[in-house]
C-alpha cells in the first residue's frame, strides 16, 4: 500500500499547526517524527486527522502508515460530536484532512453539510455494502455491537428481554442502566428511530425515562452492574471484552447478552472515515483511509486491544468476540442515522 514518490512528490505540506482546536482531552498529538519519512526517501508530506476513536488504536494505524508511505501524520483527539460541529464550523477553513468516529451521526452530520470528497473507489471496494453509506461520502472503518450487559448472578439468560423494545416495559422499572448523553447510546436510538420509526421512538424514550438509571460512560454503566447497583445495562460489546483482557475488575460478575434476529438492540454501530473536501493534501489523505480499511489496517483491529470488529479486506474479527455475522443485526443505512432528531426526541423525553 506505499504511495509512489512520484504521487506523493505533489503533496504539500499542511500548514496546520497555527489552527488551535478545543477537544475533548484537548489533546494535538503529532502521531509521527521525521525519521520515519526519511526512512520513506524523503518528505512525503504531512496530514491531519480529527480523531474521534480510541485514540490508542487511531495511533496504531497512524504510526504503521507512516513506517509504509512515510506520511506525517497530526492527530487531533475529541467526540464524535464535538468534532462534527467543529469542521462545520471551520468549514473552508478547517486544517482536517481526514475524519474518523466511533459511530455514524457524526458522519452524516458532516455529509449533510457536504464537506466530504468522494471516498476513493479502491477503498469504498475494500469495504462490504453493508458497512458503508449509500452515499459513498464516506466508509466504514470498524464496528461495534450493541449489548445488554447483566449480572450473572442474579439473572440467568431466560430472564433477559426478547427485544430492546422490551426495557421499557414496567417489569424493567429500575432494572437497567444506560449513558444517553454518549455518542455511543444516540447512535443506538438512531438506529431504533430509522428502523421502528418516530411515534415508536418516542414511545420506547418515555418508557426507558421510567425505567432506568444514568450514568456517565458505558464502562461506569458497566461497572455499576458488575458492583451490583443494577441489574442490566445497555452498552456495546467492547467495553466488556475489553476488561476482560485486562483484570476482569470491573466485569466479572457480569456477562453480554446478544438481542440478534435483526432486534433494534441488536444494532451494530459503524464507525466512520472520509476526506475532507477542502484538504490540500487529498492523495495523502485518501491513501490514509484505504490504509486503514485494507489488510494491514484491519488487522490492527483483529489483533490489538480495542476489540472493534474488523469489517474490511476480509480481515476476521478478533477469536475473543461473537463472529459479526452471528449477531444477526438489523440492516441499517448509516447515512440514513438523524443525530439532530435523536437529540430532538431524546430531549423531549427528559433524557438529555
Amino acid at each position: 500500500m506505499k504511495i509512489r514518490n512520484s504521487a506523493l512528490a505533489g503533496i504539500a505540506l499542511a500548514a496546520t499547526a497555527a489552527l488551535g482546536l478545543t477537544a475533548c482531552g484537548g489533546s494535538t498529538t503529532p502521531a509521527a517524527t521525521g525519521s520515519s519519512a526519511a526512512s520513506a526517501g524523503g518528505d512525503a508530506g504531512e496530514i491531519t486527522v480529527y480523531n474521534a476513536q480510541h485514540e490508542s488504536l487511531t495511533k496504531e494505524w497512524i504510526d504503521a502508515f507512516t513506517a509504509e508511505t512515510g506520511v506525517k501524520v497530526t492527530m487531533r483527539q475529541g467526540s464524535d460530536t464535538e468534532l462534527s460541529n467543529q469542521i462545520i464550523q471551520e468549514g473552508a477553513a478547517s486544517p482536517a484532512d481526514v475524519f474518523l468516529t466511533e459511530n455514524s451521526p457524526a458522519m452524516t452530520q458532516v455529509e449533510n453539510a457536504d464537506l466530504f470528497a468522494d471516498v476513493d473507489a479502491a477503498t469504498i471496494e475494500q469495504v462490504p455494502e453493508e458497512f458503508r453509506p449509500s452515499t459513498g461520502k464516506w466508509t466504514g472503518i470498524a464496528a461495534r455491537s450493541t449489548v445488554l450487559v447483566y449480572d450473572k448472578n442474579k439473572l440467568t439468560e431466560d430472564q433477559l428481554p426478547k427485544s430492546m423494545l422490551d426495557l421499557a416495559n414496567p417489569e424493567w422499572k429500575g432494572k437497567w442502566a444506560a449513558s444517553p448523553s454518549g455518542a455511543d447510546f444516540q447512535a443506538i436510538v438512531s438506529a431504533l428511530l430509522e428502523l421502528k420509526g418516530e411515534a415508536a421512538t418516542e414511545e420506547w424514550l418515555k418508557g426507558m425515562k421510567e425505567n432506568f438509571k444514568a450514568y456517565k460512560g458505558n464502562s461506569t454503566a458497566m461497572k455499576a452492574v458488575n458492583a451490583g447497583e443494577v441489574d442490566a445495562a445497555l452498552i456495546y460489546h467492547y467495553y466488556y471484552y475489553g476488561d476482560q483482557a485486562k483484570t476482569g475488575e470491573n466485569s466479572q460478575n457480569v456477562s453480554p447478552y446478544y438481542f440478534k434476529n435483526q432486534d433494534p438492540g441488536a444494532f451494530v454501530s459503524v464507525s466512520g472515515g472520509g476526506v475532507l473536501k477542502t484538504s490540500k493534501n487529498q492523495a495523502a489523505a485518501q491513501e490514509f483511509l484505504k490504509f486503514i480499511t485494507g489488510k494491514q489496517g484491519q488487522e490492527v483491529l483483529k489483533d490489538g486491544t480495542s476489540f472493534e470488529y474488523a469489517i474490511a479486506s476480509d480481515v476476521p474479527a478478533n477469536e475473543k468476540l461473537v463472529p459479526i455475522a452471528d449477531l444477526q443485526a438489523p440492516t441499517v443505512d448509516p447515512a440514513k442515522l438523524n443525530s439532530e432528531k435523536v437529540t430532538e426526541l431524546m430531549t423531549s423525553a427528559g433524557l438529555l
